[in-house]
């Protein structure tokens, strides 16, 4: 699950473009999926676990286009995170992005799949 909150409002980010990208072998980035937050800020069932196997994956963020639509000028074009997943075992993640028009920050909770 992808969770995104706007820092100035203090409210969901909704209609947050974003991509999933999986790294391969040789370096080269292939497209997994796309996504659009919701009202709650979130986007749930981006992929399914057979599309998800262990490797290291990157979340692109259309962090742009939500800024201008909000009337802001942003700083950044687009806010990434990379991360390896599955690296010690199946997990279920969820990330959590943080948004303002100057900066972002990210966490994840990491959590073994039940």
């Amino acid at each position: 699950m992808v969770k995104i909150l706007d820092a100035v409002k203090g409210t969901p980010a909704a209609a947050v473009a974003l991509k999933l990208s999986k790294k391969g072998i040789n370096g080269e980035w292939t497209h997994v999926a796309n996504g659009v937050t919701d009202v709650t800020g979130e986007v749930d069932n981006l992929i399914t676990e057979q599309q998800f196997p262990a490797g290291v994956y990157r979340v692109d963020f259309d962090t742009k286009a939500y800024w201008e639509a909000q009337g802001s000028t942003p700083f950044h074009e687009m806010a990434d995170v990379v991360f390896e997943a599955h690296g010690g075992g199946h997990r279920h993640y969820t990330l959590a992005l943080l948004l303002s028009p100057y900066s972002y920050t990210t966490t994840a909770v990491v959590s073994t799949h039940q």
